[in-house]
């Protein structure tokens, strides 16, 4: 995960559309690091643990990996965990940081209007309940890595797009909280972390029995299970979503093939561009010309 984060004006077509993005990011919080960087964020958004800070937005915050504590005015103190949602409202003191022994990696989008006022008027989502434990779950990632990749592409009219895809978080989130059901034996728990890891390093690969340490089955064993619910061994997988992404950014950013290389993980602009062809039939240019 590199860090990333970006604080959005809206213009008046944007508010006239009733529901809109003023905030979203992502960061990698390493153990013992300081939280949060007040430099990197406006004075509206700074805050320290002893004071905590009081917000006119919305905000919607996933930790995907490692833990901490939240605290707000209208919670008791309540310990954060990898998989876990938690919502931010307007006009309500809070506070929240990663556990100094662990760290964490955190996802936010902030959004407005009165399409969110609506929504939460009607309870859909508690300020006395925030929490919602959603997993490891591949969908937020992936709409989290989208919501991302248009925020910094800034292709025309992205701000509707972003909004689009943050109601679609929303309906995710409520529906999990709905339903509550991870359905997980240990071996699809495996599978499930795995899979979320690998997206989560496409920028930067790790072996795969690295990314195994913490998990209690054998590699030989992991591997079938994998191949038989993906299709696909672990390394042809990660291999393919690398290459999905790729695609994705060839269509929908105007990042040069050697850049886009580079956020797929590949050191190589001709290593990458002989897989993708040897995948699509065509090479990265052409796609893009043909996209």
């Amino acid at each position: 995960m590199h860090n990333f984060h970006k604080y959005l004006t809206p213009s008046p077509v944007d508010e006239q559309w009733g529901f809109f993005i003023t905030s979203a990011g992502c960061s990698k919080i390493d153990a013992n690091q300081a939280y949060p960087n007040n430099r990197e964020h406006p004075p509206t958004h700074t805050f320290t643990w002893n004071k905590g800070r009081i917000l006119d937005d919305y905000y919607l915050v996933y930790i995907s990996k490692g833990q901490g504590f939240f605290e707000s005015s209208e919670t008791s103190s309540f310990q954060i965990t990898a998989g876990t949602c938690f919502f931010l409202f307007p006009g309500v003191w809070h506070r929240y940081k990663p556990d100094p022994s662990s760290g964490w990696e955190e996802y936010w989008v902030g959004f407005k209007g009165y399409y969110p006022e609506y929504l939460m008027a009607r309870h859909f989502f508690d300020k006395k309940k925030p929490f919602v434990n959603i997993g490891l779950n591949e969908d937020m990632q992936r709409l989290f890595h989208k919501l991302l990749d248009c925020v910094r592409s800034s292709v025309s009219g992205y701000h509707q797009v972003i909004t689009g895809i943050t109601l679609e978080m929303l309906g995710l989130v409520s529906s999990i909280s709905l339903n509550d059901d991870f359905g997980a034996d240990e071996t699809s728990r495996a599978i499930t972390k795995a899979r979320f890891r690998m997206r989560e390093t496409i920028e930067n690969p790790v072996g795969i029995k690295e990314m195994l340490e913490d998990i209690p089955m054998s590699y030989s064993k992991f591997r079938q299970a994998f191949k038989k619910t993906t299709g696909a061994s672990p390394n042809q997988y990660y291999l393919n979503i690398r290459l999905n992404k790729a695609k994705e950014l060839l269509t929908a950013t105007s990042l040069t093939i050697n850049e886009i290389a580079y956020h797929t993980g590949f050191e190589s602009i001709f290593y990458f561009s002989r897989l993708f062809k040897k995948k699509n039939g065509i090479s990265p240019k052409e796609f893009r010309v043909k996209s």
